[in-house]
């Protein structure tokens, strides 16, 4: 077509057949245009999930850092370096696409983003390498480092696929063409391209960045963890059906392992030198209760765990009476008492009218048999119930019982009627804005009313906001009405306490984590 001397008709022929290739191409490009809209919206919002939650996980891990420094501080440093490494990058592919999309109408008209000079002229100008697009590629090349050194010894396949996901070429940088030709890094991936795909390969690489973390500080917690974890930590408990039992009686109980999995299924079980049947979760027991005195139990429970057997020792004793001697105390929400709440107790025992009882923080209640115990200024982790009583024949019995003490619950953080108790909340800013800041206790066996004094606030990439009280102040607001959709606002350092007992100390209450969806 280009060659010879043409008639003016064929010309015309030729000009109408290149306008006809340039109409299909132009057609095309639309639809590849679009399709790298569409690719570029999922990976936006799958980076704001993955945000969520590796929040949440470095939440956690500051939780057992903070119980348990001395396996998890180590950790925790480590988790925090890749963490901020990963924000840096993150951030600045974010301000990069931020001032590409500036002067875009709308951000949703993928088709109009078919120019090339943003990227061109920001990148490689004059067909040389300039300052930003420097800056990418050396943020990119320090990333790839860190985590890998923050990795250690080990994980070879993922910083295998770490090295991978943030190559920037050989050592110099270049990248080989199909046709053999190098081009800079920067060259070969953003010169030449329309705008919507060079935001695309941006979003791109910050859901490599979320991945990665994500990847990264789960293999390494695994890692701490995996020995805490093993089977062979468990602990054997015989749990009786009563506390003590009459001669001619059959001995009535369970075994169970200190960390209840009804998934776990025992390959062997020994009691007293019988084999029983194999059971799931936890073995029941029956047999004669012997004679009168201290009896013992002895045994094993057996499970595989890899190519080994694990086996733990099944120790414990209970005493066979004749009559009642000993005190039968219960409490009425559960095998322990906490601190911070009233405890109600009923003690009593069998055949005497009246007893006495005594203990740290014990005192009497209205109604037969009942006390309240009320250990908030008891410093120990147990404390002991002592009671004794006459039998109607002047005999005295006495009796003592030891009770496990424990802690409040950690609450979780309430906005509106929603909590974080199953990761990121999805909500409107003027949800956000007008619903007051709350902390419950769910599942807790007494009904407390936590009052919330104060919070912090934080929208994804702005400085943090000090709030009093329960609702968003003013500060706050004008924070929330410049995010953007899809941003994410954390509601944390919830301060609560609980009502009618101010001087108990309550466990950090759970962080919120918001998806805004205006």
């Amino acid at each position: 077509m280009a060659g010879g001397k043409q008639t003016p008709r064929q010309k015309m022929i030729n000009l109408m057949y290149l306008v006809f290739i340039a109409m299909m191409a132009l057609n095309m490009s639309k639809e590849v245009l679009s399709a790298f809209g569409s690719i570029n919206e999922s990976f936006n919002e799958a980076n704001t999930a993955a945000t969520a939650r590796n929040a949440n996980f470095m939440a956690g891990l500051a939780e057992k850092a903070s119980e348990q420094p001395k396996q998890y501080k180590p950790l925790q440093e480590k988790a925090a370096k890749i963490s901020a490494a990963s924000s840096d990058l993150y951030n600045f592919i974010g301000e990069l696409k931020a001032g590409a999309l500036e002067g875009v109408k709308d951000p949703k008209d993928y088709e109009t983003m078919d120019k090339t000079a943003y990227f061109d002229e920001l990148f490689w100008k004059g067909g040389k390498l300039q300052p930003k697009g420097e800056e990418l590629m050396n943020k990119i090349i320090a990333y790839r480092q860190t985590v890998i050194g923050e990795l250690g010894e080990g994980y070879d396949d993922i910083k295998k696929d770490v090295a991978d996901k943030f190559s920037t070429g050989g050592d110099d940088n270049k990248v080989a063409t199909r046709d053999g030709i190098k081009k800079h890094w920067v060259n070969y991936h953003y010169v030449g391209f329309p705008l919507i795909a060079s935001v695309t390969k941006l979003t791109k690489i910050q859901a490599d960045i979320k991945t990665t973390e994500s990847q990264v500080l789960s293999a390494m917690l695994q890692g701490q963890m995996t020995s805490q974890l093993s089977m062979s930590n468990y602990e054997a408990i015989v749990v009786p059906e009563k506390t003590a039992f009459f001669s001619g009686e059959s001995f009535k109980g369970k075994v169970v392992l200190g960390r209840f999995d009804n998934s776990l299924t025992f390959d062997k079980v020994v009691i007293n030198n019988k084999e029983l049947e194999n059971q799931t979760g936890q073995v029941e027991l029956e047999f004669p209760a012997g004679n009168v005195g201290q009896q013992e139990i002895n045994g094993e429970l057996q499970f595989k765990e890899g190519d080994s057997i694990v086996s733990i020792p099944v120790k414990s004793a209970y005493t066979v009476i004749p009559e009642p001697n000993s005190a039968v105390i219960s409490a009425d929400k559960m095998n322990v008492v906490y601190r911070g709440v009233k405890n109600p107790m009923t003690i009593s025992i069998p055949g005497v009218p009246q007893v006495n009882a005594q203990a740290p923080g014990l005192s009497p209640a209205s109604g037969a048999g009942a006390y309240v115990m009320d250990v908030t200024n008891v410093k120990a982790r147990e404390v002991k119930i002592n009671v004794s009583g006459t039998l109607p024949g002047g005999k005295s019995v006495s009796s003592s019982k030891v009770f496990r003490i424990k802690e409040i619950p950690r609450p979780l953080g309430v906005i509106g009627a929603k909590d974080g108790g199953n990761g990121a909340i999805r909500m409107s800013k003027r949800a956000v804005e007008v619903s007051p800041i709350a902390a419950k206790l769910p599942d807790f066996d007494f009904d407390l009313n936590l009052n919330v004094s104060g919070f912090k606030f934080q929208v994804m990439g702005k400085p943090v906001v000090q709030v009093n009280g329960n609702r968003l102040n003013a500060a706050a607001k004008a924070a929330l009405n410049s995010a953007k959709r899809g941003s994410v606002v954390q509601i944390f350092d919830i301060q609560a306490k609980v009502a009618g007992n101010s001087k108990y100390k309550l466990q950090r209450v759970n962080p919120l984590i918001i998806e805004l969806q205006d």
